[in-house]
Formats: C-alpha cells, sequence, structure tokens
C-alpha cells in the first residue's frame, strides 16, 4: 500500500510541477525577459529574439509539457476512476471538466498567438498571449479545486 501511494505522489508532483513550469516559463517570458529585451535590444534583434524564444517555449511546450501533463492528468483521473461520462458529473467531474476545457482555450489561444505573431499582428498577438496566460493562471486555479489522488 506504502509503494502505491508512493507512485500517485509521485505522478501528481510530476503534473503539478510540468504546470509550474509552463505557467511559470509564460510569466517568465511575459514579465522578465521580454520587457528586458524591448529596453536592451535593439528592434532588429528584439523581434528575432522575441521570435526565437517563443518559439523555443512553443517546441518545449509541444515535446514536453503537453505529453508530460496528458500522460499525468489521464492516469490520475483513470486512478480516480473518472470516465468521459463522470465530467459531467457535480464536483471532481465537472471541476475536471472546466478545467480540460479551459486547459484546450488556453492552446488555442497560445497557437493562435504564435500564428498571429508570425504574420506581423502584434496587437492580436498580444491580446492572445495575455488571454492565454490568464487562461493559464484560471487552469491553476480550477486545479487546486480538485481533491488529491
Amino acid at each position: 500500500m506504502t509503494s502505491a501511494i508512493g507512485l500517485w505522489t509521485l505522478v501528481r508532483f510530476v503534473h503539478v510541477t510540468g504546470a509550474v513550469l509552463w505557467v511559470g516559463g509564460q510569466l517568465a517570458l511575459s514579465w522578465v525577459v521580454l520587457p528586458l529585451a524591448r529596453r536592451m535590444l535593439p528592434e532588429e534583434d528584439r523581434a528575432r529574439f522575441a521570435s526565437a524564444a517563443g518559439r523555443r517555449f512553443g517546441i518545449l511546450t509541444g515535446a514536453v509539457f503537453l505529453p508530460v501533463q496528458a500522460a499525468t492528468g489521464w492516469a490520475m483521473a483513470r486512478h480516480k476512476g473518472i470516465a468521459f461520462a463522470t465530467l459531467a458529473e457535480p464536483g471532481y467531474g465537472r471541476t475536471l471538466a472546466a478545467k480540460l476545457a479551459l486547459f484546450l482555450a488556453v492552446l488555442a489561444a497560445a497557437a493562435a498567438h504564435g500564428w498571429a505573431y508570425s504574420r506581423g499582428r502584434p496587437g492580436t498577438a498580444r491580446a492572445l498571449a495575455v488571454a492565454s496566460l490568464v487562461g493559464s493562471l484560471g487552469v491553476v486555479l480550477l486545479a487546486t479545486g480538485l481533491p488529491s489522488t
């Protein structure tokens, strides 16, 4: 029994750590890295730097964060006995459904941000980046309402 408790503690730790790194990375880029780049780099270097930083974070998200979050989230839901139909039930199911829906909306906003940025639409890109960041914080808020597995 102790090893099973240890396993699920580890799975939850990996899931929460992945979320912290993902949301923390967004905050660090938005509040620290990009503002410094705006102040310290010439315009042409700033655009190249912002593009490279965003691309690298996007690749890291797709290659590491999303697979880890999907695998650990699926494992925890399965361990908790959550099935697709359970997502409509009050309590854990609906909270999880709201978290998943918001997470998908955040991913869509982040992808649209990359598209808008690459098409030279900075106003739209910035609005989508803010929406993605605020949505990510909402995902974390909803996650705090889920009891541990």
